[in-house]
């Protein structure tokens, strides 16, 4: 199966970088170097990109694709929450300008063996990274269902969290439960029939909340946009893009914070002493959606939001 991802708002984040020709810019989330391949056009041969990705397919295909620019081009296998690390092995300390573009690929969720959707009958996996050990399949058959709960409402904002954790419990005591198909009917035998038509597929929710927990997608996201702020050079740009409330909250609030950190001092002191300031600047104080002709086509951009930081 050939490897194709949507760039999402492509001109939007190309722009949103200001990307300096002899510049060095980091892309968290590779995928099939959609975004990647219009930097490194930008880039000239004094210039440095690093491309990172947990899938080994993108890896592969993102190399070949990337192969002829002119800059210093490094393809990385590993999750970007590492880049810190990442840098170091090639004596980076700050970077001009980092991308993460948090959507699953089209590839992932459209090659059936990789078991991220409901519309194929597959194993249950969901890795981004085939070579870590949790998976979906773990999660529904040895969670508890009180963890299982957990997460559905959280990562999947599902009102109907605690009745699907109990149809699962319930199912995989009978026989293990190991197809996105299987639990995809379980999903919607647990919700009232007048409701399985609201908004989108049953299964829906549940199964961006598995996603989220075998990935560890929000953790990841929300310890290292601090770390990432700091390594950007005077002037550099941070990028996200974001498909989904969980994820959005998270950026929105740690760019307010990094432009505008709260004062640490305790309250009775007079004079504020913690010395915090400002990291830089909102570019975009509402994020950048995309435009009609891009929903029109490629659908599943509708719920992108792209939100830019400037460091200082």
């Amino acid at each position: 199966m050939e490897f194709k991802h949507y760039s999402i708002m492509y001109s939007e984040v190309l722009e949103g970088l200001n990307i300096k020709p002899d510049g060095i810019y980091v892309d968290g989330t590779l995928g099939g170097a959609g975004h990647a391949r219009g930097v490194c056009e930008k880039l000239n041969k004094n210039g440095t990109f690093i491309g990172i990705d947990r899938d080994e397919d993108a890896i592969k295909v993102s190399a070949e694709r990337l192969a002829a620019f002119l800059p210093e081009i490094h393809v990385v296998h590993g999750n970007y929450g590492e880049f810190r690390n990442i840098l170091e092995k090639y004596n980076i300390d700050k970077v001009d300008g980092m991308l993460l573009d948090l959507g699953v690929s089209s590839y992932q969720f459209d090659n059936p063996e990789r078991g991220f959707s409901y519309r194929f009958d597959a194993e249950l996996d969901m890795r981004m990274d085939r070579s870590s050990d949790l998976s979906a399949l773990q999660v529904v058959n040895e969670y508890s269902k009180e963890e299982l709960a957990r997460i559905i409402r959280e990562y999947g904002e599902d009102r109907f969290a605690n009745n699907i954790a109990k149809h699962i419990v319930l199912e995989r005591e009978k026989k293990k439960i190991e197809t996105t198909h299987e639990l995809s009917e379980i999903i919607c035998e647990s919700i009232p029939m007048k409701l399985r038509k609201k908004g989108g597929h049953p299964a829906k929710k549940t199964f961006q909340a598995l996603r989220i927990e075998v990935n560890g997608e929000l953790d990841v996201l929300e310890n290292t946009i601090n770390s990432m702020i700091d390594s950007l050079s005077p002037g550099g740009r941070l990028c996200i893009i974001t498909f989904h409330s969980l994820e959005d909250r998270i950026v929105k609030n740690a760019f307010k914070n990094a432009a505008n950190p709260p004062c640490t001092c305790p309250p009775d002191l007079p004079v504020c002493v913690c010395g915090r300031k400002s990291k830089g600047n909102l570019v975009t104080r509402k994020p950048i959606m995309p435009r009609e002709s891009e929903i029109e086509e490629n659908p599943r951009s509708k719920s992108a939001k792209l939100r830019i930081f400037e460091h200082i």
